[in-house]
């Protein structure tokens, strides 16, 4: 995969010392195995060694996000990088991109098609107020921010710090080959914390992550395509 150039340093000198030493320990027990699994585990090694050394994170870049201070105000992703858990998914839903798009920063809209979300509150500066319904039956609550966006392309978020919840993410939103189709992808990274609330985090996430996020997107697909749905009513190309 081509990646785009990374102009600056987006991961931070902690974390940087992290991937240089992790890096350098799996690579050398990589080596050492002679076989597949260890060819495997030298080339994570490489390349927790290449973003060490680099400071320049493809994740990261593929977020919107960054870890490394800028002086400028940025804001930063509040999951380290060798943390918690990776994300990825996508699927093609047939309508416009514009609309797609609309309805999806329109946060308010998210517990319409994901499963365990309860409610999100718009609470102005680009800032919102998740709620979940936790273990039982007490509300699991977390303040998120968007942190970078481009209009009917990309959506990217964290949470704030402090919140019981560690989550960074992005949604891209691209024209399809076909028609006026939508491709929508989903990056995500999450660190579920320690004790009652982390266990929970993990069960309603279950073993695959992966399937929970494309069981999502397809509630969203399922939604946006029903015939009359209202929210796309007003929205055009």
């Amino acid at each position: 995969m081509a990646y785009a150039q990374i102009r600056t340093s987006n991961v931070h000198p902690v974390e940087r010392a992290a991937s240089v030493i992790g890096g350098g320990l799996l690579a050398f027990a990589g080596l050492r195995k002679r076989s597949v699994g260890g060819g495997v585990m030298a080339a994570t090694g490489a390349e927790m060694l290449r973003r060490g050394l680099t400071g320049k994170c493809y994740l990261y870049q593929a977020l919107g996000m960054r870890t490394a201070a800028t002086g400028q105000g940025e804001k930063t992703t509040s999951v380290p990088y060798e943390l918690g858990v990776r994300v990825s998914e996508s699927i093609t839903i047939d309508q416009p991109r514009a609309a797609v798009y609309a309805f999806w920063r329109e946060l308010t809209n998210l517990p319409k098609f994901m499963k365990h979300l309860k409610s999100v509150e718009n609470r102005g500066g680009n800032r919102s107020h998740w709620v979940v319904e936790g273990p039982a039956g007490v509300d699991v609550e977390w303040d998120a921010e968007i942190v970078s966006e481009v209009q009917n392309k990309r959506i990217a978020w964290r949470s704030l710090e402090g919140s019981s919840v560690d989550s960074a993410g992005s949604v891209r939103f691209r024209a399809a080959k076909r028609g006026s189709a939508t491709v929508v992808e989903v990056n995500l990274q999450y660190n579920p914390p320690a004790g009652a609330v982390g266990a929970w985090v993990a069960k309603i996430l279950g073993s695959d992550p992966h399937r929970e996020i494309r069981a999502d997107l397809g509630s969203l697909k399922n939604h946006l395509e029903a015939s009359g749905t209202p929210e796309l009513a007003h929205m055009g190309d």
